[in-house]
């Protein structure tokens, strides 16, 4: 099994400033525990693509003409540009953002060519906040929506589901598909936690399944409720693709929550997933990241994460 991993060195260059927890270090600390298995040998069966910038065709069919260009015009030719407290520009992010989202895109197109039966696209900034009109949460395009739009669109696909283990709802993604049924989104995160959405009663066109956990919450528990709830929805919705919006803050180590999972939950969810897409969908899975803070725990866990995309 062949395994695409995407990665871009604008993802470097896309600069939050001091102190921000979604900053370039955390590709470099990927790159890094990337290099050193492959030292090792211990990346057989990835192969390293570079991903396109996005076309605007791709982005507008999640986020209107007017919203692309207000974020490209808004890209700052020195220093930063604050497009809300907590989502920051530089001169590299408009880049960056093209590549983030383009790689969900290739991705897609390799995936349902036939080129590989999954890929994991390890770009920043992230997507999963960013609303059809509205950046928020350090995401600016909505990287995994307008993959799955453009898995519908470009290859005809008539049910895609998303899945977001990120420990943040994936507000931006659920505002993109509430009256979408060809795509499914599921959600398990913390509550209450930024950005204060993802109840259980928010349904959409019954395409949309959150499961909001208190802090504290073990992977015991958390495996429950994706056993019980969440993948006996993607089997019931039989996706012909699965999609991943993979944010690793709900690692235990991670500053910004307070789930308490570890890298191995994140293998185990992987392998459900591809198990899943075997059944319904010939095996294929995209995966992006998301979120991930404590450089050591983000790490970890992506590896993890690509060893099950191996079938490791």
């Amino acid at each position: 099994m062949t395994t695409l991993l995407y990665m871009h060195p604008s993802s470097l260059e896309h600069d939050t400033g001091l102190g921000h927890p979604e900053q370039a270090g955390r590709i470099r600390a990927i790159s890094t525990r990337l290099e050193r298995e492959e030292r090792k040998g211990g990346l057989f069966g990835v192969e390293r693509r570079e991903p396109p910038r996005a076309e605007r065709s791709a982005l507008e069919r999640v986020h209107s003409a007017r919203y692309v260009d207000a974020i490209l015009r808004s890209v700052p030719s020195q220093g930063h540009v604050r497009v809300d407290p907590d989502t920051i520009m530089s001169p590299g992010t408009g880049e960056a953002a093209l590549r983030s989202a383009g790689g969900a895109v290739a991705a897609v197109d390799a995936i349902l060519g036939g080129e590989a039966r999954n890929a994991f696209c390890a770009l920043r900034p992230p997507g999963h906040h960013a609303e059809p009109e509205r950046s928020m949460g350090f995401c600016f395009f909505n990287n995994v929506a307008v993959g799955a739009m453009h898995a519908i669109a470009a290859h005809g696909l008539e049910r895609v589901s998303i899945v977001d283990f990120d420990v943040h709802h994936g507000n931006g993604t659920e505002a993109a598909f509430l009256a979408e049924p060809r795509v499914q989104y599921c959600s398990t995160h913390q509550w209450p936690l930024y950005p204060g959405t993802g109840h259980r009663n928010e349904r959409g066109v019954g395409n949309i399944v959150n499961r909001p956990l208190p802090a504290g919450t073990d992977s015991k528990t958390w495996r429950e409720v994706v056993s019980e709830d969440i993948l006996s929805a993607i089997d019931a919705f039989e996706p012909q693709l699965v999609m991943i919006s993979a944010g690793f803050d709900a690692h235990a180590a991670d500053p910004l929550a307070m789930l308490e999972l570890h890298e191995d939950d994140f293998w185990w969810i992987t392998r459900e997933l591809i198990r899943l897409a075997d059944k319904h969908g010939q095996g294929r899975v995209v995966s992006v990241l998301e979120g991930g803070y404590d450089l050591a725990a983000l790490t970890a866990s992506v590896w993890s994460h690509l060893e099950a995309l191996r079938g490791l």
